[in-house]
């Protein structure tokens, strides 16, 4: 049985976390870019379909090329931050269903129709994306997920040798700044957005 997490654990994961604008001049190492793969593929998607492809920007090369496709705001973050991830997501993320889902012939749910796999794609990736945000989150890193960019231009600099990738969204990482955030926006109570049925 589960037990809830220890105040701290969800402090850093939520309460007093920040979306950063800037970071330390701290790099982030390879070994941690596959620990957050590791905790983040295993955050639930539509039959285990994992349609998140990601893209590491740590190079300058890469952070440069990433950086002119961006409004101007966003590529002074990137070419800043020790990595960004350009989170992709493959409209032909069924073919991996019969590895990914063996139970059942889920390849079959998605074969010729392409409008359910885009938006399974966008729905699942976001998702991934998310448990990426977390997953940064809880080994110590920080993160600015972002959009702002012009996904055709991402597309055809990351991606042109998998035109079946499109990007959704991207996220700079590394070790906060805490001078470049401002105060927290508000988070509205339970009853202003929620109800129960």
């Amino acid at each position: 049985m589960t037990k809830p997490l220890a105040d701290a654990a969800l402090d850093q994961l939520f309460r007093t976390a920040r979306s950063y604008n800037g970071y330390l001049d701290k790099p982030v190492s390879t070994d941690q870019l596959h620990a957050i793969w590791d905790l983040l593929k295993f955050g639930p998607t539509s039959a285990n379909m994992l349609p998140a492809r990601l893209v590491w920007c740590a190079s300058d090369a890469a952070k440069q090329k990433l950086a002119a496709c961006c409004i101007e705001a966003n590529a002074v973050k990137i070419k800043s931050a020790p990595v960004t991830v350009i989170i992709g997501m493959d409209i032909d993320y069924h073919e991996h269903l019969p590895e990914l889902f063996p139970h059942a012939d889920a390849k079959s749910w998605f074969d010729g129709n392409e409008p359910l796999r885009e938006i399974s794609a966008m729905r699942n990736s976001t998702l991934q994306g998310a448990y990426l945000i977390l997953a940064a989150r809880a080994l110590g890193l920080d993160t600015g997920p972002m959009s702002g960019f012009d996904n055709a231009a991402v597309d055809a600099a990351f991606f042109a040798d998998t035109p079946r990738v499109k990007s959704n969204f991207i996220a700079t990482l590394g070790y906060g700044d805490p001078t470049s955030i401002f105060d927290r926006s508000p988070r509205p109570g339970f009853d202003k957005f929620n109800s129960i049925a």
